[in-house]
């Protein structure tokens, strides 16, 4: 009987955990990020492009994107366009090393919830950002 209970316990413990996309093609910073998240408990998922991050949409559902602008196949404009066509409602936060204003500007009409500049922000506060909003 307290084995049922502990499995089923587990189980709601398991399927309540906030799950994370994270679509960076630079794999040291995506590994960073993975891991330290992947320790705060979350379940995260790596998309190396964006057009793997668009095949892990239609298959699943998460509750924050971390989304880098500048991928190879579908860009991060193009995976926040095919979103809001399907009109997901995902928050999305992006991670670029663009530093244009016009680039921030243009994500956030484009449904981004905030914008970080990858080399001005420390890997902490993009973890302690996501723990705030999940």
């Amino acid at each position: 009987m307290i084995v049922i209970l502990i499995e089923n316990e587990i189980k709601m413990m398991a399927e309540k955990k906030k799950k994370i996309l994270i679509a960076e093609d630079e794999r040291p910073m995506a590994r960073a990020l993975e891991l330290k998240l992947s320790h705060e408990g979350y379940d995260v998922t790596y998309a190396a492009n964006g057009q793997e991050a668009l095949d892990f949409l239609k298959k699943d559902k998460f509750d924050i994107i971390l989304l880098d602008l500048m991928m190879p196949k579908v860009d991060g404009f193009g995976v926040l366009e095919e979103m809001k066509a399907k009109k997901m409602k995902i928050p999305v936060i992006i991670l670029s090393n663009l530093s244009q204003v016009e680039d921030e500007e243009r994500a956030k009409k484009m449904g981004a919830k905030d914008f970080f500049i990858k080399s001005n922000t420390p890997i902490a506060n993009i973890i302690d950002y996501v723990k705030k909003h999940l």
